[in-house]
């Protein structure tokens, strides 16, 4: 009987020459009773390898379907889309409330066939550089939101894709909270780059976080405008620049309305 062994763990890496993300002139329709529903209609949308760009929008203007089509949850209407293997962060942490922190952080190397004891021993380094450190084993209940946030960034980043799809991963904690989170997203992201697609309704947020900031109509979603953000890192939010790109998006926003 031939030996069975494990799928072996690859630890997350730096993003190399990739596709990035290409999003061209994309349409997505739903059907409904009673009529279609349009969500986008020939988007365009750039994230080079190893970019931030964060797209911002009313409710309801298509970006989580944008999100789903970039990682291949979906398929455009008409348009096409590009981009390397990616991996969705969902508003919601989604941890499981019975497992420790540590295991739901391994979860995604279990899902890619890696054995329990392996995966936890792949997964626990990350809490000690993530701020973790003494919590592997805490339920999610025990921990604060922005913990929780950390937990299933780990998970994400444990998936192996050089694409992440970040989908309001904040919008469920208090403000000082996810000053603290964005701050820690920054820092991670200069030591571990991936190409990030950050679906806010934050524009300040957004303007921290991204290389670009794109703007986004009302339903059916279109792209009105793409502002790039050339500012070193860490940013401040009362620094001039980032107050001038804050009010420009925000404009942007008001005229598409």
């Amino acid at each position: 009987m031939p030996e069975i062994t494990e799928a072996p763990v690859e630890e997350p890496r730096a993003v190399s020459a990739h596709v990035g993300v290409r999003v061209e002139q994309v349409s997505r329709t739903f059907p409904r009773r009673g009529g279609a529903v349009e969500a986008l209609r020939d988007v365009d949308l750039r994230a080079r390898p190893g970019e931030v760009v964060a797209v911002v929008g009313p409710s309801g203007c298509g970006k989580s379907t944008l999100l789903e089509l970039v990682c291949g949850l979906q398929q455009p209407d008409r348009g096409t889309v590009t981009a390397d293997p990616a991996v969705l962060m969902p508003q919601r942490d989604l941890l499981l409330p019975w497992a420790s922190a540590l295991d739901n952080a391994a979860l995604a190397l279990r899902a890619r066939g890696v054995g329990r004891e392996q995966a936890r021993a792949a997964a626990r380094p990350w809490f000690e550089r993530f701020g973790l450190a003494g919590f592997e084993q805490a339920r999610p209940a025990a921990l604060s939101g922005g913990m929780r946030q950390r937990v299933a960034f780990v998970r994400t980043l444990l998936a192996g894709k050089p694409v992440l799809a970040l989908d309001e991963p904040f919008a469920a904690l208090d403000a000082l909270t996810r000053q603290e989170v964005q701050a820690w997203l920054a820092q991670t992201l200069a030591q571990e780059p991936r190409t990030v697609v950050l679906v806010t309704h934050d524009v300040e947020e957004a303007v921290l976080l991204g290389d670009a900031v794109v703007v986004m109509s009302p339903r059916p979603g279109r792209v009105v405008a793409t502002l790039p953000v050339a500012l070193p890192r860490p940013r401040r939010r009362t620094d001039p620049a980032v107050v001038e790109l804050r009010e420009a998006a925000l404009t942007a926003l008001g005229a598409a309305a």
